[in-house]
């Protein structure tokens, strides 16, 4: 059992020939609306490549709430601690630049008014990986995270969208997954333009966590633990829409790791399902299906 704690959005997305800049007004397409959200896209990845998933989060009561909570059912996902308050659901607004690069505003309604208090030691029972995200309060997220201690399982946080932490925050915390800009934010120093210097962050990461795995976009990814080291290059593909790429990553990286699978194969399937993703548009949309990444990666060798 795979159990995700985090947000649950509807993504609004508008294609643009490029990102504004400030004070700039530009025209997009038509906008489209697509389930999202970090938690419930991790947790629809995972799903899709035959994960036994369960959601925990929080959904409003808008006609948004419905199509997330229905999206959710319908890919074979336990919701039945996922509840539905009297309030807006939470939305992400997403460009998307003819690159495929992404930028992001999210409004979190429901997603924050996910209390620690409100998640039950009988929620985590026979969890054998738990993942979370900084889309929910973080009070919430250290709970999610010691009671996945407590069960046994495998804590995974993806530190998304970036925030200061204290050292306290890792203490139950046992794979940590962030992009190269978000690992910067979280020591205070630059971004890592290269895979060695993302080594070097991952190894200053390695004295608050026992592991690390940081993604790079087109250079890969990297990972580093106290007996495992290592990079892998980018699968090459067409970028079309980057936005649940990193969230294709974690879902896939989460199974992986609860079947057993090393660190150094849990990332390869994890950047081969980033790369599926990055190839399609949408967020929930572009996750791949495990026939799918089983074809891509027999096709990798």
């Amino acid at each position: 059992m795979i159990i995700v704690v985090g947000s649950i959005n509807m993504d609004i997305v508008v294609q643009v020939d490029h990102q504004p800049a400030p004070g700039e007004t530009i025209l997009g397409s038509d906008y489209e609306t697509h389930p999202g959200g970090k938690g419930a896209n991790q947790a629809v990845a995972a799903a899709r490549l035959g994960a036994n998933v369960r959601m925990i989060g929080r959904v409003g009561s808008d006609a948004f709430g419905q199509q997330l909570l229905s999206g959710l059912n319908h890919e074979g996902i336990d919701t039945h601690w996922l509840k539905t308050l009297e309030t807006p659901s939470g939305v992400a607004f997403i460009n998307v630049d003819k690159q495929g690069q992404n930028s992001i505003i999210v409004a979190p309604g429901a997603n924050a008014r996910l209390k620690p208090e409100e998640l039950r030691p009988e929620a985590f029972a026979k969890a054998k990986v738990v993942l979370m995200q900084l889309e929910i309060p973080l009070n919430t997220v250290r709970r999610a995270a010691k009671l996945g201690q407590e069960a046994g399982a495998t804590v995974i946080l993806n530190a998304a969208p970036a925030k200061q932490l204290e050292p306290s925050d890792y203490q139950d915390i046992d794979v940590l997954v962030v992009n190269e800009i978000e690992a910067g934010m979280l020591l205070g120093k630059a971004r890592a333009c290269n895979p060695a210097e993302a080594l070097a962050l991952a190894d200053n990461l390695l004295k608050l966590i026992p592991a690390v795995i940081i993604t790079l976009g087109e250079q890969g990814a990297v990972w580093k633990s106290d007996n495992d080291a290592g990079q892998l290059p980018a699968f090459a593909v067409a970028a079309l829409d980057t936005t649940a790429a990193g969230d294709a990553f974690l879902g896939a990286l989460a199974l992986a790791l609860s079947q057993g699978d090393s660190l150094a194969n849990a990332v390869r399937s994890a950047s081969a399902a980033g790369a599926l993703a990055a190839s399609k548009a949408g967020a929930q949309p572009s996750l791949p299906t495990r026939d799918e990444l089983e074809n891509f990666l027999r096709g990798s060798l």
